[in-house]
Protein backbone atom coordinates (compact mmCIF):
# COMPACT_ATOMS: atom_id res chain seq x y z
CA UNK A 1 0.00 0.00 0.00
CA UNK A 2 2.76 2.01 0.67
CA UNK A 3 4.53 1.69 -2.85
CA UNK A 4 1.06 2.05 -4.50
CA UNK A 5 0.70 5.73 -2.21
CA UNK A 6 4.35 6.58 -3.46
CA UNK A 7 4.00 5.76 -6.77
CA UNK A 8 0.76 7.67 -6.85
CA UNK A 9 2.14 10.77 -5.23
CA UNK A 10 4.94 10.45 -7.60
CA UNK A 11 2.46 10.90 -10.46
CA UNK A 12 0.65 13.89 -8.98
CA UNK A 13 3.69 15.56 -8.09
CA UNK A 14 5.27 15.28 -12.17
CA UNK A 15 1.70 16.21 -13.64
CA UNK A 16 2.05 19.37 -11.04
CA UNK A 17 4.68 21.13 -13.41
CA UNK A 18 3.46 22.50 -15.87
CA UNK A 19 6.77 21.63 -18.27
CA UNK A 20 6.77 17.91 -17.74
CA UNK A 21 2.56 18.04 -18.63
CA UNK A 22 3.29 19.69 -21.53
CA UNK A 23 5.76 17.60 -22.49
CA UNK A 24 3.08 14.46 -21.68
CA UNK A 25 0.75 16.07 -23.67
CA UNK A 26 2.92 16.65 -26.70
CA UNK A 27 3.31 13.02 -27.53
CA UNK A 28 -0.67 12.25 -27.74
CA UNK A 29 -2.99 13.15 -30.81
CA UNK A 30 -5.21 15.84 -31.14
CA UNK A 31 -8.45 14.31 -31.12
CA UNK A 32 -6.91 13.44 -27.32
CA UNK A 33 -5.61 16.55 -26.35
CA UNK A 34 -8.59 18.75 -26.87
CA UNK A 35 -10.38 16.33 -24.97
CA UNK A 36 -8.31 17.05 -22.20
CA UNK A 37 -9.32 20.64 -21.86
CA UNK A 38 -12.32 20.32 -19.41
CA UNK A 39 -9.87 18.44 -16.79
CA UNK A 40 -8.86 22.07 -14.70
CA UNK A 41 -8.51 25.44 -15.81
CA UNK A 42 -4.67 24.71 -15.34
CA UNK A 43 -4.92 22.02 -17.59
CA UNK A 44 -7.17 24.31 -20.11
CA UNK A 45 -4.38 27.10 -20.13
CA UNK A 46 -1.39 25.20 -20.64
CA UNK A 47 -3.31 23.16 -24.05
CA UNK A 48 -4.53 26.87 -24.82
CA UNK A 49 -1.05 28.58 -24.41
CA UNK A 50 1.47 29.82 -27.12
CA UNK A 51 4.41 27.92 -25.71
CA UNK A 52 2.61 24.27 -26.03
CA UNK A 53 0.51 25.68 -29.57
CA UNK A 54 4.06 25.89 -30.91
CA UNK A 55 5.33 22.89 -29.70
CA UNK A 56 2.41 20.78 -30.60
CA UNK A 57 2.31 22.22 -34.34
CA UNK A 58 5.46 21.38 -34.89
CA UNK A 59 4.89 17.62 -34.13
CA UNK A 60 1.36 16.97 -34.92
CA UNK A 61 -0.98 18.71 -37.98
CA UNK A 62 -3.93 20.11 -36.56
CA UNK A 63 -6.98 20.41 -39.17
CA UNK A 64 -9.10 23.37 -39.43
CA UNK A 65 -12.91 23.54 -39.58
CA UNK A 66 -14.59 24.80 -42.73
CA UNK A 67 -17.53 27.72 -41.68
CA UNK A 68 -18.57 28.34 -45.61
CA UNK A 69 -17.60 30.12 -48.87
CA UNK A 70 -16.85 33.90 -48.63
CA UNK A 71 -18.52 35.32 -52.50
CA UNK A 72 -16.64 38.24 -53.56
CA UNK A 73 -18.25 39.43 -56.99
CA UNK A 74 -15.40 41.35 -59.04
CA UNK A 75 -17.44 43.37 -60.97
CA UNK A 76 -17.82 45.34 -58.09
CA UNK A 77 -14.75 46.00 -57.40
CA UNK A 78 -12.93 48.70 -58.85
CA UNK A 79 -16.25 49.87 -59.78
CA UNK A 80 -16.03 53.28 -62.21
CA UNK A 81 -18.20 56.15 -61.64
CA UNK A 82 -21.71 55.29 -62.78
CA UNK A 83 -20.49 51.62 -63.29
CA UNK A 84 -22.61 48.47 -62.15
CA UNK A 85 -24.20 48.70 -58.85
CA UNK A 86 -24.70 46.17 -56.30
CA UNK A 87 -28.54 45.52 -55.58
CA UNK A 88 -30.33 46.38 -52.42
CA UNK A 89 -31.13 43.08 -51.93
CA UNK A 90 -27.65 41.66 -52.66
CA UNK A 91 -25.47 41.00 -49.40
CA UNK A 92 -21.94 42.61 -50.37
CA UNK A 93 -20.92 39.25 -48.04
CA UNK A 94 -22.23 36.77 -48.87
CA UNK A 95 -21.50 33.11 -47.20
CA UNK A 96 -22.37 29.90 -47.97
CA UNK A 97 -22.16 28.65 -44.76
CA UNK A 98 -21.57 24.31 -44.31
CA UNK A 99 -21.73 24.10 -40.90
CA UNK A 100 -23.81 25.41 -37.83
CA UNK A 101 -20.87 27.52 -36.41
CA UNK A 102 -21.15 29.25 -40.10
CA UNK A 103 -24.91 30.00 -40.03
CA UNK A 104 -24.38 31.35 -36.90
CA UNK A 105 -21.80 33.91 -38.64
CA UNK A 106 -24.31 34.49 -41.34
CA UNK A 107 -27.13 35.16 -39.67
CA UNK A 108 -25.61 37.36 -36.44
CA UNK A 109 -25.80 40.31 -38.79
CA UNK A 110 -22.23 40.82 -38.55
CA UNK A 111 -20.76 40.63 -41.79
CA UNK A 112 -23.56 43.45 -42.95
CA UNK A 113 -20.98 45.57 -41.11
CA UNK A 114 -17.78 44.57 -42.92
CA UNK A 115 -18.29 45.60 -46.52
CA UNK A 116 -16.98 43.10 -49.15
CA UNK A 117 -14.58 39.92 -48.04
CA UNK A 118 -11.09 40.27 -49.24
CA UNK A 119 -9.05 37.54 -47.87
CA UNK A 120 -8.43 35.64 -44.39
CA UNK A 121 -5.38 34.04 -42.83
CA UNK A 122 -5.43 31.75 -39.56
CA UNK A 123 -9.40 32.62 -39.17
CA UNK A 124 -8.96 36.01 -39.31
CA UNK A 125 -11.06 38.49 -41.90
CA UNK A 126 -10.03 41.14 -44.22
CA UNK A 127 -12.94 42.82 -45.32
CA UNK A 128 -13.79 46.55 -46.08
CA UNK A 129 -14.55 48.62 -49.44
CA UNK A 130 -11.29 49.85 -51.83
CA UNK A 131 -9.90 52.18 -51.86
CA UNK A 132 -10.05 53.70 -48.22
CA UNK A 133 -12.12 51.63 -45.70
CA UNK A 134 -10.91 47.80 -44.53
CA UNK A 135 -11.56 45.97 -41.39
CA UNK A 136 -9.81 43.29 -39.75
CA UNK A 137 -12.36 40.43 -37.72
CA UNK A 138 -11.31 37.95 -35.40
CA UNK A 139 -13.45 35.35 -34.83
CA UNK A 140 -12.48 34.25 -31.71
CA UNK A 141 -12.77 37.43 -29.44
CA UNK A 142 -15.37 38.62 -32.07
CA UNK A 143 -13.31 42.23 -32.26
CA UNK A 144 -13.40 44.28 -35.14
CA UNK A 145 -10.33 46.14 -35.86
CA UNK A 146 -10.95 49.41 -38.80
CA UNK A 147 -7.62 50.48 -40.24
CA UNK A 148 -6.93 53.99 -40.40
CA UNK A 149 -7.05 55.54 -44.09
CA UNK A 150 -4.24 54.85 -46.56
CA UNK A 151 -1.91 57.46 -47.15
CA UNK A 152 -1.58 56.23 -50.78
CA UNK A 153 -4.31 56.16 -53.87
CA UNK A 154 -4.04 53.19 -56.42
CA UNK A 155 -6.48 53.06 -59.12
CA UNK A 156 -6.11 49.50 -59.40
CA UNK A 157 -4.18 47.16 -57.04
CA UNK A 158 -4.12 43.81 -55.72
CA UNK A 159 -3.65 43.07 -51.54
CA UNK A 160 -2.08 40.49 -49.28
CA UNK A 161 -2.73 39.94 -46.02
CA UNK A 162 -0.75 37.61 -43.15
CA UNK A 163 -1.20 36.46 -39.91
CA UNK A 164 1.60 35.97 -37.82
CA UNK A 165 1.54 34.23 -34.28
CA UNK A 166 2.23 36.18 -31.09
CA UNK A 167 3.52 34.97 -27.79
CA UNK A 168 0.82 37.28 -25.76
CA UNK A 169 -1.70 35.88 -28.32
CA UNK A 170 -2.60 39.58 -29.42
CA UNK A 171 -3.55 39.88 -32.70
CA UNK A 172 -0.64 40.24 -35.21
CA UNK A 173 -0.84 40.82 -38.95
CA UNK A 174 0.03 42.72 -41.82
CA UNK A 175 -2.43 44.27 -44.71
CA UNK A 176 0.08 45.14 -48.19
CA UNK A 177 -1.45 46.68 -51.16
CA UNK A 178 0.17 46.63 -54.01
CA UNK A 179 -0.35 49.01 -57.38
CA UNK A 180 -0.95 47.54 -60.87
CA UNK A 181 0.34 49.51 -63.54
CA UNK A 182 -0.80 49.58 -66.89
CA UNK A 183 1.94 50.88 -68.53
CA UNK A 184 3.69 46.99 -69.05
CA UNK A 185 7.08 48.75 -71.34
CA UNK A 186 8.15 51.05 -68.58
CA UNK A 187 7.57 49.54 -65.16
CA UNK A 188 10.15 46.91 -63.50
CA UNK A 189 9.13 48.20 -60.04
CA UNK A 190 6.32 47.77 -57.75
CA UNK A 191 4.98 50.12 -55.31
CA UNK A 192 3.75 49.37 -52.32
CA UNK A 193 1.80 50.32 -48.69
CA UNK A 194 2.05 47.81 -46.13
CA UNK A 195 0.54 48.53 -42.81
CA UNK A 196 1.61 46.71 -39.32
CA UNK A 197 -0.83 46.03 -36.51
CA UNK A 198 2.10 46.40 -34.38
CA UNK A 199 2.87 50.33 -34.94
CA UNK A 200 -0.68 50.94 -36.51
CA UNK A 201 0.59 52.79 -39.46
CA UNK A 202 0.93 52.50 -43.00
CA UNK A 203 4.47 52.63 -44.44
CA UNK A 204 5.03 52.90 -48.26
CA UNK A 205 7.52 51.19 -50.57
CA UNK A 206 9.10 50.53 -54.02
CA UNK A 207 9.95 46.96 -54.29
CA UNK A 208 12.13 46.49 -57.70
CA UNK A 209 12.18 43.28 -60.50
CA UNK A 210 15.04 42.23 -62.80
CA UNK A 211 12.28 42.13 -65.57
CA UNK A 212 9.79 44.27 -66.47
CA UNK A 213 6.37 43.69 -64.46
CA UNK A 214 2.61 44.05 -63.91
CA UNK A 215 0.16 42.51 -61.40
CA UNK A 216 -3.15 41.28 -62.11
CA UNK A 217 -5.65 43.85 -60.84
CA UNK A 218 -7.97 42.83 -57.91
CA UNK A 219 -6.86 39.50 -56.70
CA UNK A 220 -5.38 38.62 -53.53
CA UNK A 221 -1.72 36.88 -52.76
CA UNK A 222 -1.19 33.24 -51.80
CA UNK A 223 1.15 33.41 -48.55
CA UNK A 224 3.33 30.27 -48.12
CA UNK A 225 6.32 30.55 -45.35
CA UNK A 226 6.04 33.82 -45.02
CA UNK A 227 6.54 34.85 -49.24
CA UNK A 228 3.38 36.76 -51.25
CA UNK A 229 2.72 35.14 -54.12
CA UNK A 230 0.80 37.36 -56.68
CA UNK A 231 -0.29 36.40 -60.28
CA UNK A 232 1.35 38.66 -62.89
CA UNK A 233 0.38 39.31 -66.33
CA UNK A 234 1.56 37.34 -69.41
CA UNK A 235 1.63 33.88 -66.79
CA UNK A 236 3.69 34.92 -64.37
CA UNK A 237 3.67 35.09 -60.53
CA UNK A 238 5.43 37.32 -58.31
CA UNK A 239 7.02 36.39 -55.71
CA UNK A 240 8.09 38.87 -52.62
CA UNK A 241 9.17 38.09 -48.60
CA UNK A 242 8.47 41.26 -46.67
CA UNK A 243 11.70 40.66 -44.74
CA UNK A 244 13.65 40.98 -47.34
CA UNK A 245 15.63 43.85 -46.70
CA UNK A 246 16.71 44.59 -50.42
CA UNK A 247 12.87 44.76 -51.15
CA UNK A 248 13.06 42.93 -54.48
CA UNK A 249 10.27 41.22 -56.10
CA UNK A 250 11.12 38.01 -58.15
CA UNK A 251 9.17 36.76 -61.53
CA UNK A 252 8.65 33.30 -62.41
CA UNK A 253 6.73 31.76 -65.64
CA UNK A 254 3.98 29.57 -64.39
CA UNK A 255 3.87 26.01 -66.53
CA UNK A 256 1.41 24.33 -68.24
CA UNK A 257 -0.88 25.77 -71.17
CA UNK A 258 -2.21 28.96 -71.11
CA UNK A 259 -5.31 28.11 -72.96
CA UNK A 260 -7.66 27.59 -69.24
CA UNK A 261 -10.65 28.90 -67.51
CA UNK A 262 -9.64 29.02 -63.89
CA UNK A 263 -6.38 29.01 -61.92
CA UNK A 264 -5.16 29.00 -58.66
CA UNK A 265 -2.74 29.15 -55.98
CA UNK A 266 -2.31 27.07 -52.29
CA UNK A 267 0.55 25.50 -49.76
CA UNK A 268 0.70 21.97 -50.09
CA UNK A 269 1.30 19.14 -47.41
CA UNK A 270 4.73 19.77 -47.62
CA UNK A 271 4.86 24.06 -47.18
CA UNK A 272 5.62 24.51 -51.03
CA UNK A 273 3.49 26.86 -53.36
CA UNK A 274 1.18 24.73 -55.72
CA UNK A 275 -0.86 25.99 -58.77
CA UNK A 276 -3.55 24.76 -60.44
CA UNK A 277 -5.14 25.26 -63.77
CA UNK A 278 -8.27 23.82 -65.23
CA UNK A 279 -10.01 24.00 -68.65
CA UNK A 280 -12.79 22.40 -70.29
CA UNK A 281 -11.24 19.11 -70.18
CA UNK A 282 -9.45 18.68 -66.89
CA UNK A 283 -7.01 20.24 -64.65
CA UNK A 284 -3.75 20.30 -63.99
CA UNK A 285 -1.46 20.51 -60.27
CA UNK A 286 1.89 22.01 -60.19
CA UNK A 287 4.43 22.19 -56.99
CA UNK A 288 7.37 24.48 -57.21
CA UNK A 289 10.64 23.29 -55.66
CA UNK A 290 13.06 25.64 -54.94
CA UNK A 291 16.70 25.29 -53.65
CA UNK A 292 15.10 25.47 -49.93
CA UNK A 293 13.01 22.57 -50.56
CA UNK A 294 12.56 21.30 -47.34
CA UNK A 295 13.99 23.93 -45.23
CA UNK A 296 11.50 26.01 -42.72
CA UNK A 297 13.17 29.18 -43.27
CA UNK A 298 11.60 32.42 -45.03
CA UNK A 299 12.72 32.55 -48.95
CA UNK A 300 14.51 35.53 -50.24
CA UNK A 301 14.10 37.01 -53.62
CA UNK A 302 16.88 34.74 -54.73
CA UNK A 303 16.12 31.87 -54.24
CA UNK A 304 13.77 31.26 -56.75
CA UNK A 305 16.75 31.39 -59.47
CA UNK A 306 17.03 27.51 -59.96
CA UNK A 307 13.32 26.58 -58.98
CA UNK A 308 11.53 23.96 -61.34
CA UNK A 309 7.67 23.56 -61.46
CA UNK A 310 6.96 19.68 -61.23
CA UNK A 311 3.60 18.76 -62.60
CA UNK A 312 1.62 16.14 -59.57
CA UNK A 313 -1.66 15.95 -61.00
CA UNK A 314 -3.29 16.17 -64.33
CA UNK A 315 -6.92 15.55 -64.59
CA UNK A 316 -9.54 14.66 -66.77
CA UNK A 317 -12.91 15.68 -66.01
CA UNK A 318 -14.75 13.64 -67.84
CA UNK A 319 -13.16 9.99 -67.14
CA UNK A 320 -12.98 11.26 -63.55
CA UNK A 321 -17.44 12.24 -63.35
CA UNK A 322 -17.21 8.34 -65.08
CA UNK A 323 -16.12 6.93 -61.63
CA UNK A 324 -18.65 8.93 -59.52
CA UNK A 325 -21.70 7.26 -61.15
CA UNK A 326 -24.02 8.24 -58.23
CA UNK A 327 -23.05 11.61 -58.65
CA UNK A 328 -23.59 12.01 -62.08
CA UNK A 329 -27.36 10.46 -61.12
CA UNK A 330 -27.77 13.00 -58.47
CA UNK A 331 -26.55 16.34 -60.33
CA UNK A 332 -27.53 16.43 -63.47
CA UNK A 333 -25.02 19.47 -63.86
CA UNK A 334 -22.01 16.66 -63.23
CA UNK A 335 -22.70 14.81 -66.61
CA UNK A 336 -21.65 18.06 -68.34
CA UNK A 337 -18.02 17.87 -67.60
CA UNK A 338 -17.24 20.61 -69.84
CA UNK A 339 -18.65 23.15 -67.03
CA UNK A 340 -16.70 21.76 -64.48
CA UNK A 341 -13.75 24.30 -63.20
CA UNK A 342 -11.56 23.97 -60.31
CA UNK A 343 -12.59 26.58 -57.60
CA UNK A 344 -9.42 26.59 -54.84
CA UNK A 345 -6.88 24.28 -52.80
CA UNK A 346 -7.81 23.22 -49.65
CA UNK A 347 -4.88 25.02 -46.80
CA UNK A 348 -1.42 22.78 -46.35
CA UNK A 349 -3.18 19.67 -48.47
CA UNK A 350 -2.03 18.25 -51.57
CA UNK A 351 -4.44 15.37 -52.11
CA UNK A 352 -7.78 17.33 -52.48
CA UNK A 353 -9.29 20.55 -54.36
CA UNK A 354 -12.96 22.28 -54.24
CA UNK A 355 -14.28 21.82 -57.79
CA UNK A 356 -17.36 22.97 -58.65
CA UNK A 357 -20.32 22.56 -61.80
CA UNK A 358 -23.57 24.69 -61.98
CA UNK A 359 -23.92 25.69 -59.02
CA UNK A 360 -23.08 22.43 -57.09
CA UNK A 361 -18.85 22.73 -55.28
CA UNK A 362 -17.58 18.90 -54.55
CA UNK A 363 -14.29 18.03 -52.80
CA UNK A 364 -12.21 15.89 -55.27
CA UNK A 365 -9.43 13.77 -53.92
CA UNK A 366 -6.96 13.87 -56.44
CA UNK A 367 -5.26 10.55 -56.26
CA UNK A 368 -8.39 8.25 -55.98
CA UNK A 369 -10.21 10.05 -58.48
CA UNK A 370 -13.33 10.32 -55.73
CA UNK A 371 -15.56 13.09 -55.61
CA UNK A 372 -17.79 14.24 -52.60
CA UNK A 373 -20.53 17.23 -52.60
CA UNK A 374 -20.20 20.20 -50.24
CA UNK A 375 -23.56 21.20 -48.83
CA UNK A 376 -24.13 24.80 -48.15
CA UNK A 377 -27.07 26.66 -46.92
CA UNK A 378 -26.88 29.53 -49.56
CA UNK A 379 -28.25 30.91 -52.61
CA UNK A 380 -26.41 29.51 -54.79
CA UNK A 381 -27.62 29.99 -58.23
CA UNK A 382 -28.06 33.80 -57.66
CA UNK A 383 -24.11 34.07 -57.98
CA UNK A 384 -22.16 34.88 -61.18
CA UNK A 385 -19.71 32.21 -61.01
CA UNK A 386 -18.27 33.45 -64.14
CA UNK A 387 -17.34 37.01 -62.23
CA UNK A 388 -16.77 35.95 -58.58
CA UNK A 389 -14.38 34.48 -56.39
CA UNK A 390 -15.22 31.87 -54.07
CA UNK A 391 -13.06 31.05 -51.03
CA UNK A 392 -13.16 28.97 -48.85
CA UNK A 393 -13.37 29.86 -44.91
CA UNK A 394 -11.54 27.74 -42.63
CA UNK A 395 -11.01 28.53 -38.84
CA UNK A 396 -8.33 26.85 -37.07
CA UNK A 397 -8.90 23.93 -34.90
CA UNK A 398 -6.91 24.91 -31.47
CA UNK A 399 -8.86 25.93 -28.11
CA UNK A 400 -8.93 29.16 -27.12
CA UNK A 401 -8.93 30.56 -23.10
CA UNK A 402 -9.04 34.39 -22.66
CA UNK A 403 -6.67 32.90 -19.06
CA UNK A 404 -4.01 32.60 -21.12
CA UNK A 405 -4.86 36.54 -22.33
CA UNK A 406 -5.60 37.51 -19.08
CA UNK A 407 -3.37 35.89 -17.41
CA UNK A 408 -5.70 34.76 -14.85
CA UNK A 409 -4.70 32.09 -12.24
CA UNK A 410 -5.15 28.52 -13.30
CA UNK A 411 -4.94 27.26 -10.15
Amino acid sequence: MKREKRSNDSVLDALSCDDILCDILLWLPPESVFKLIIVSKRWLSCICSYAFRRSYLKRWKVSSHLLGFFVCNSLYLGRPRGGLRRGKSEPALPLLSTSKEGDDLKYSGLLKQLGYFIDSSNGILLCGRHPKTYYVWDPITKQKHQLPRPRVYFEELCMAFIVEDSPDDTMCYKVIRAKCETRLDEVNNVTIETYYSKTRTWCYSTLTCTSILSLCPWLVATVVRGAIHWFAVKGNIAIYNPEDEDRRIALIKLPGSFDFDERVLGESSEGLLQYGISCKSGMEIWILKTEQDGETSNCSSNTYGNSIWILRYKLNFKTTWKKNPKLMTTFSTCSKSKETQLLSFLPQNSESVYIRTGDNIFVCHLEAKEIEVVHYDGRGSSILWDFSRVAPYFKPAWPYSSLCQDGQSTT
